[in-house]
């Protein structure tokens, strides 16, 4: 075999091994924190690696979306509660994250949490009382969209809380967390780390591309402004919360593409699931018309507005 051969065929053996059905583990996925890991600051930079390209980011993405199906029916056949938690600052590519694991799985068992501003009765509540209700029941994989380290992050930076409230949170969320694991409850936490100069562009991007508008609020900005106070609050967060039955795992995410990729892989190797097997499936016969005539009623037809893309549509093809 030629050399050029035998490496092509390495790096097929090296991908299929990534994406391969993971087998069934005991434990939570906590147990898994003595994977090692690359010994790195939480700011620091990822290096200059080539931005991922669409064409091998959709070819990955698909194989990790089937994956992602079989684990979703063995968490249903199972039972198992899954609870996935993404905190990063404004642009980190969280909300691209929940989509690329969300998009191709149902609904009733990835459910996202994206919780709005507390109501003045929640304020007057335990701290942890509004999210207690959308953690998972059997067969749920929960992802919150921001959660409950609001209060170490935003809420304690532009002053939302005191910084007695601060530390009361700090000093009691390790022991939430171990209940929840203690209950089943499979944690996994990720924290998605962006540079200055990536958060700059892409807020700059939002102010500009009138799709993204929606997405910069006057907090957003506010948040801008205050990096170096984030950091200290995250550094203070990971120390207090870092624990081996509910690590943080820190994600790189100046490049997205590579993010969502190594953040669906690294799921899936983390919680234990088998391909369930399935039946063939076959579509059954169409009835026959017996009669059946089509309606003389008139039909509001969507006008097609894509013609002009006609052109365009021959070309690509």
């Amino acid at each position: 075999m030629s050399k050029s051969k035998k490496r092509k065929q390495e790096r097929k053996t090296a991908s299929s091994d990534d994406h391969a059905p993971s087998k069934k583990r005991k434990g939570s996925a906590a147990s898994e924190s003595a994977e090692a890991a690359p010994s790195a600051t939480a700011d620091q930079a990822e290096g200059a690696r080539p931005k991922l390209r669409e064409k091998s980011y959709r070819k990955e993405l698909r194989k990790l979306h089937v994956e992602l199906v079989k684990l979703q029916e063995w968490v249903r056949a199972h039972g198992l509660k899954v609870c996935v938690v993404f905190e990063g600052r404004d642009g980190a590519g969280k909300g691209g994250t929940i989509k690329a694991l969300t998009e191709r799985v149902s609904p009733r068992v990835f459910r996202v949490v994206a919780l709005p501003a507390p109501t003045e009765r929640e304020k007057s509540q335990m701290y942890f009382q509004r999210y207690m209700p959308h953690l998972p029941a059997a067969g749920e994989i929960v992802i919150f969209d921001r959660s409950w380290y609001n209060r170490a992050g935003v809420e304690r930076v532009m002053g939302f809380c005191t910084e007695e409230q601060a530390q009361r949170f700090l000093q009691g969320i390790a022991p939430v967390e171990s209940a929840m694991v203690e209950s089943g409850i499979i944690l996994l936490k990720y924290w998605l780390e962006v540079s200055e100069e990536e958060q700059t562009r892409r807020l700059q991007d939002r102010i500009e591309d009138g799709r993204k508008l929606w997405k910069l609020s006057p907090m957003d900005l506010e948040s801008y402004s205050r990096w170096y106070d984030y950091s200290r609050a995250r550094d203070e967060m990971f120390a207090a919360s870092d624990r081996d039955f509910a690590p943080w795992y820190v994600v790189p995410s100046d490049d997205k593409k590579r993010a969502r990729l190594n953040i669906l892989s690294h799921l899936l190797r983390h919680v234990p699931y088998e391909e369930l097997p399935r039946r063939k499936i076959e579509l059954p016969k169409r009835q026959k018309p017996k009669g059946y005539v089509a309606s003389e009623h008139p039909l509001r037809i969507v006008p097609d507005v894509t013609a002009h893309l006609d052109a365009a549509a021959h070309d690509d093809a």
